[in-house]
């Protein structure tokens, strides 16, 4: 008789607004069981434990002996000294983005993570977006890249400034998509209402030629992540948000013309041009994301977002983040 695989013990540091959410699709997923959690608040911390039944620990290092795997959920600058002692305490760690506050920070935790033989996975979560699992088919030389984040004010996540807070989704994907070395970065931003940049462009040029224009907000009046990406056989144009998109193909264009040319369809008929609606299959991205942690560290391997495509996608970000701050004082 065959036994069942074991589960793997999972924990949440920090159950806040997305915290939580980490914690109810622990508490959901197959192979996984919630453990329990690491929170400050008290009243938050009876909220999730008595509706998931899980146990709240007194102290970091207890979560870490406890667990297999943990999600860390607290303010990014709080990152390194939550993840450090779970590490030391031998738990494997999805950290939300972006990996952590400063590049010298994230170089301890992965140094962290290299010592002890533990997984870092980073919460890049568009990575688990059914967009990308199309975009990673359909694209093989971009060569132009729009990307636009936008939404409202809110104070949480602006112990960082848009860049880290937002941008860094898109720079994640884009360093994906493109895979080259980036060759100049070009950036402004303005700063509202936090004490760092609210608003920011970057206009990224890649050694193939690429060119990424990326633009967040988080002063917007409406929520949007979008992206629109020309190569040369194809336009594509994505809602991250909505799950949805379409595309036209250049092998469609070249049968326009020809239609046109034989009188099938008429000069300037535009409507005739087939843009083709992307049949997108529609999933939640944070358990796509949670369920592929898990299953990594079972299987033990590394996962689909580590740590080296994290601190890249931190080292874009700062690297923009200090261009706009430097321009700012001049």
């Amino acid at each position: 008789m065959f036994s069942r695989p074991a589960k793997i013990k999972c924990g949440v540091a920090g159950v806040g607004s997305l915290g939580q959410h980490h914690a109810r699709i622990y508490a959901l997923l197959p192979g996984a069981e919630l453990t329990g959690i690491y929170e400050t608040s008290d009243a938050r911390a009876a909220e999730i434990c008595a509706k998931h039944h899980c146990r709240r620990f007194a102290t970091l290092a207890e979560l870490g002996a406890a667990c297999d795997a943990i999600s860390v959920v607290v303010p990014t600058d709080q990152h390194a000294e939550v993840a450090l002692p779970l590490l030391a305490a031998g738990a494997h760690l999805l950290i939300e983005k972006p990996l952590c506050a400063s590049l010298d920070e994230a170089e301890r935790v992965l140094a962290a993570a290299q010592a002890t033989k533990r997984i870092v996975q980073v919460g890049h979560i568009e990575h688990f977006n059914p967009v990308m699992a199309f975009l990673e088919k359909e694209i093989d030389e971009p060569r132009y890249i729009t990307a636009e984040r936008l939404a409202p004010y809110q104070p949480r996540g602006t112990e960082v400034g848009v860049v880290l807070d937002l941008m860094i989704h898109d720079i994640g994907i884009v360093l994906a998509l493109v895979k080259s070395p980036i060759a100049k970065i070009d950036s402004v931003g303005i700063t509202v209402l936090s004490k760092s940049e609210d608003i920011a462009n970057a206009r990224i040029q890649f050694q193939n030629g690429c060119v990424a224009n990326l633009s967040a907000s988080r002063m917007s009046t409406k929520k949007a992540r979008e992206i629109r990406i020309f190569q040369g056989n194809a336009y594509l144009s994505l809602d991250f948000m909505n799950q949805a998109g379409h595309l036209v193909k250049k092998s469609d264009i070249i049968a326009y013309g020809l239609k046109m040319k034989i009188g099938l369809v008429k000069p300037g008929d535009l409507s005739a041009i087939p843009v083709r609606e992307i049949p997108i299959e529609k999933g939640e991205p944070l358990a796509l994301e949670l369920a592929h942690f898990v299953e990594s560290v079972a299987k033990a391997k590394q996962p689909k977002v580590g740590g080296a495509l994290g601190k890249s996608a931190l080292e874009v970000a700062i690297a923009i983040t200090e261009q706009i701050r430097a321009a700012a004082k001049a």
